[in-house]
C-alpha cells in the first residue's frame, strides 16, 4: 500500500470488524449506522445491472462495503465446479490475494478450499473477499472478518478505486476463467 494512499482498520479494531456476509436487504449496500454510503459500478464486464451471461453460466453480482455477495446459474444440464484455491480477489490498490467465501473460517484459512459443484440448471448464492481479511474469532466459530472498505470519515479516499475477483470454472473438464471488476463511483455522506 503507498504510503499517502488510504488506511485499513487493524484487526484489533472491533468496530470494524464483521461477522459473516449478511447481505442486507435493503437498497443501499453498507451497515445502517455507517457515516457513508458507497456506490459501486460494475467496469469489467461493463453492465449496468451488475450480471454477466454467457452460454454456460449466468451471474449476478451485489458488491457492498463488507463483501461482494454473487449468484452464478448454470445454464447448460451438465454440473460445473468453482475451483476456489485457483479464484482470486483483486484488492483496492492493485494486489491479488487468496480468495475467501461465506464457508471459509480462520481455523481453515491455510488448508485448500473445496470446490462446490453446481449441477446443471441450478443457481449458486455466494459471497467473496480477500483471505487476507479473516479474523481469529476466539472460541467462536463466527467467521470475523474487516470489512473491504471503510464506512467513517476514511471512506471518501476510496472514490475511484477499484477492484474485483477473478472466479475459475470447470467446465466439461477445462478450467475457466471469469474476471469481474467493480469500481467506487462515489462515496456519499448518510
Amino acid at each position: 500500500m503507498p504510503a499517502n494512499g488510504p488506511s485499513t482498520p487493524t484487526s484489533s479494531d472491533v468496530r470494524y470488524l464483521v461477522v459473516d456476509g449478511a447481505d442486507s436487504v435493503g437498497s443501499i449496500p453498507g451497515s445502517p449506522g455507517s457515516q457513508y454510503v458507497y456506490v459501486f459500478r460494475q467496469t469489467d464486464p461493463s453492465s449496468d445491472g451488475f450480471t454477466f451471461q454467457d452460454r454456460d453460466l449466468s451471474f449476478y453480482f451485489r458488491p457492498s462495503p463488507t463483501v461482494l455477495h454473487f449468484q452464478v446459474e448454470n445454464r447448460q444440464d451438465r454440473p460445473v465446479w468453482i475451483e476456489w484455491d485457483r479464484s482470486v480477489w483483486v484488492d483496492a490498490f492493485g494486489g491479488s490475494k487468496r480468495l475467501a467465501n461465506a464457508d471459509s473460517r480462520w481455523s481453515q484459512r491455510l488448508a485448500p478450499l473445496p470446490t462446490i459443484q453446481i449441477l446443471g440448471l441450478q443457481r449458486h448464492s455466494n459471497y467473496v473477499f480477500p483471505m487476507d481479511n479473516l479474523v481469529d474469532p476466539g472460541a467462536s466459530n463466527d467467521q470475523l472478518h474487516r470489512p473491504l472498505f471503510p464506512e467513517d470519515q476514511t471512506a471518501p479516499q476510496y472514490v475511484d478505486r477499484e477492484f474485483g475477483t477473478t472466479l475459475v470454472f470447470r467446465i466439461e473438464d477445462r478450467l475457466r476463467s471469469y474476471s469481474f471488476r467493480f469500481k467506487v463511483r462515489s462515496v456519499v455522506r448518510r
